[in-house]
């Protein structure tokens, strides 16, 4: 059983996983158990390059970026369990015992943060009836967001990046990711306002 599933390992999802990651050591977090699927085929930085991003060099890849990003996940917090190759299929059950299904396998989970992008082929079973048109992006494309307040889709469950309904920027979805890390710290330090810096 894990505490939290994230479902994707592009820029939000790995974002959230890091600031988790990263706040292993507060009292409220040595229990929890934390999974990433990094699944990362369709992710749109597969073809991106990057000039304007900050904290990152001119001419970086999206390709080189989506490696180097679980790269460091698994180097700086191997507490975060990575499960690679495995899309996710459907979501079943609800808060705080679902179930997620993949095309290999299920995992058991009491929270779901879901960081896939906002492709219009998004077609998790358990979720459509959240999926509605994107309100930031040109109608012609198609994109879809899950509706959402504040990141957060129905109990347990949560959304980051474009798919939260945020345009598509880098520095975007990575702040998207980070805030949904910040509001599960939060929650669980029983609603005591929380976030997670590492200092020198």
């Amino acid at each position: 059983m894990f505490d939290l599933l994230i479902i994707g390992g592009g820029v939000s999802g790995v974002s959230c996983a890091l600031v988790l990651g990263s706040a292993s050591k507060k009292p409220f977090m040595t229990d929890k158990s934390i999974g990433i699927l990094t699944h990362q085929k369709s992710s749109s930085l597969q073809g991106a390059l990057f000039n304007n991003a900050y904290g990152i060099a001119p001419g970086t890849l999206g390709s080189d970026l989506l490696t180097s990003s679980l790269h460091h996940l698994s180097e700086s917090y191997p507490h975060i369990n990575q499960i690679d190759n495995e899309k996710v299929l459907k979501i079943s059950g609800t808060y705080p015992e679902f179930e997620v299904h993949t095309n290999k396998n299920s995992y058991k989970t009491n929270n779901i943060v879901v960081a896939t992008g906002y492709s219009n082929l998004f077609s998790i079973e358990g979720l459509m009836q959240f999926v509605a048109p994107h309100p930031k992006s040109l109608p012609e494309k198609q994109r879809i967001y899950l509706t959402n307040t504040d990141h957060k889709v129905a109990d347990g469950i949560y959304v980051a990046g474009t798919l939260a309904g945020w345009r598509s920027q880098l520095s975007i979805a990575a702040g998207s990711g980070a805030a949904v890390a910040t509001d599960l710290l939060t929650f669980w330090n029983d609603g005591m306002q929380t976030q997670s810096h590492d200092k020198v």
